[in-house]
């Protein structure tokens, strides 16, 4: 097999600096490795409108599979997909104070339809918690009604100053739920049931190990009375808020007059909540995976699962080989598994392999005519290189499928084994200070400051935390920063 690979030239596309960390708006600097990995990967490209993207066919098919895993975990815990309306009267996100207050800066606002000034300006929204409660309260009579549990898979637009594709830009795909319940007992459970369908997509399908916790005050979502968190370390150290759940108690029941009357006959307001995740993920698994190479996709996620590459010398050759890659093709299709035949006469070999290393394809069969009269084939691994020759063509579809699962299973312990090297912990504010100045890390350190405090040190170590670990049993310490005495421990780390 070996011999028939270097048979042909190898026309090599250009490899990538890994060097993600920096200014968010340079494209020659610090950030130019995850640019070109996203755009040379075809996964998208910049849209004519400053802060917009393109999510190319390669992109959104990434983004479906993501999708279609979290869909079906959302309708098993009972909730049912609706839509709603874009755009939203101005008047509905006045009447949640902190909400406005939170968005106000992000909104885009249409004053204009039909060539004539409209009475009330209408906001793009940002999010849906206002158009969604106002229907709420038209829905919601009685306990009986409750609860009431939607699900909306839209777009939203928040007009961000710095962006960054997937990761930060004016317009992104999400998930959306909202709840109403009877009780706060049952809202509260709500929020931490869909936390857990959280984690479970990040570690089951993007391999992504994730620590899940509370938000402090200062990073909670606007309107709410507490927020959860899903947070991913990525490869240069930097933390991801993957997936947020809030508890927005009674906040906007009592803003859109969302009353129900009780199984005792009493008239009370509901008990909410608010839950979401976005493209941005897909920004997640290129930064939490990837290495010089390009993309580094988990099995389960991936677009294509195997490609297959012919490689021949002679027209002879050539009828064999792709006759042979076909057959391969319809097998593995048959076994459920996503596979692409790259059966371009126009690149070489060499271009094909760098060609779906870049995009990340987790297993790469080659077949030349040698592995067609041996009946074997040589199978490449995307995460970490290895080759396996002389893989017998009987049996190849579970061959494959097992070898899938444990390409998945070796990227999640990868990037396990990598937060836990980059966690650290810290005693005093000035030990912290010194970690994170040259590099960036998780640091894990007793907490007792306040809002103010946080915005402090946001501003000298450029670090917040991340969340107050659920995992994080209480131990006896002295807060780091303020030196009182709390059994409290966070973790601080700088973020996109």
């Amino acid at each position: 097999m070996a011999s028939d690979a270097k048979a042909q030239t190898e026309v090599k596309e250009p490899e990538l600096d890994l060097d993600i960390d920096g200014d968010e708006g340079s494209v020659e600097g610090n950030s130019r490795w995850y640019t070109d990995t996203v755009t040379g990967a075809e996964l998208a490209d910049y849209a004519p409108v400053k802060g917009c993207m393109v999510i190319r066919p390669y992109g959104y098919a990434l983004w479906e599979n993501i999708k279609e895993a979290l869909d079906g975990m959302i309708k098993e815990t009972g909730h049912s997909n609706a839509y709603f309306p874009l755009f939203i009267p101005e008047s509905f996100l006045k009447k949640e104070a902190e909400h406005v207050e939170g968005f106000a800066p992000e909104c885009a606002v249409v004053t204009h339809g039909g060539g004539k000034k409209l009475e009330e300006p209408l906001i793009v929204r940002p999010t849906s918690e206002t158009i969604i409660n106002y229907m709420f309260a038209k829905w919601v009579h009685s306990w009986r009604d409750l609860p009431l549990l939607i699900n909306q898979w839209a777009n939203v637009v928040r007009w961000e100053m710095r962006t960054r594709l997937f990761l930060r830009t004016a317009e992104f795909l999400w998930q959306e739920g909202h709840t109403a319940h009877a009780t706060e007992e049952e809202a509260e459970a709500e929020a931490k049931t869909m936390l857990e369908c959280y984690r479970k997509l990040a570690e089951d399908w993007l391999a992504l190990p994730v620590l899940t916790g509370e938000k402090t005050e200062r990073e909670r979502f606007a309107g709410a009375v507490r927020t959860y968190c899903i947070e991913a370390m990525m490869r240069d150290g930097k933390a991801l808020q993957a997936g947020t759940s809030h508890f927005l108690g009674q906040n906007f029941a009592k803003a859109f007059d969302i009353k129900f009357q009780s199984q005792a006959g009493q008239l009370e307001y509901a008990w909410q909540t608010s839950w979401g995740v976005s493209t941005r993920l897909i920004g997640a698994v290129v930064l939490g995976h990837g290495d010089e190479k390009g993309l580094i996709l988990p099995p389960r996620i991936a677009p294509i699962q195997t490609v297959v590459v012919p490689i021949y010398k002679t027209d002879a050759e050539k009828e064999t080989v792709l006759s042979s890659c076909r057959e391969l093709e319809t097998a593995l299709k048959a076994a459920g598994i996503r596979v692409h035949v790259d059966d371009r006469d126009n690149h070489t070999p060499g271009f094909k392999f760098n060609h779906w290393e870049l995009r990340g394809v987790p297993l790469r069969i080659n077949i030349g005519p040698r592995d067609v009269a041996g009946n074997v084939v040589e199978i490449a691994r995307r995460d970490n290189q290895e080759k396996m020759r002389g893989v017998a063509r009987e049996g190849l579809p579970a061959t494959i499928k097992d070898l899938l699962e444990t390409v998945q299973k070796a990227i999640f312990e990868r990037a396990l084994k990598f937060r836990r090297d980059n966690t650290v912990k810290a005693t005093t504010y000035e030990e912290m200070k010194t970690i994170l100045k040259d590099k960036s890390v998780f640091v894990e350190t007793h907490w007792d400051g306040t809002s103010e405090d946080e915005g402090k040190i946001k501003e000298e170590c450029k670090a917040t935390i991340r969340c107050l670990p659920f995992a994080f049993e209480p131990v006896e310490g002295t807060c780091m920063y303020t030196g009182r005495k709390t059994t409290r421990r966070v973790i601080f780390a700088k973020a996109y």
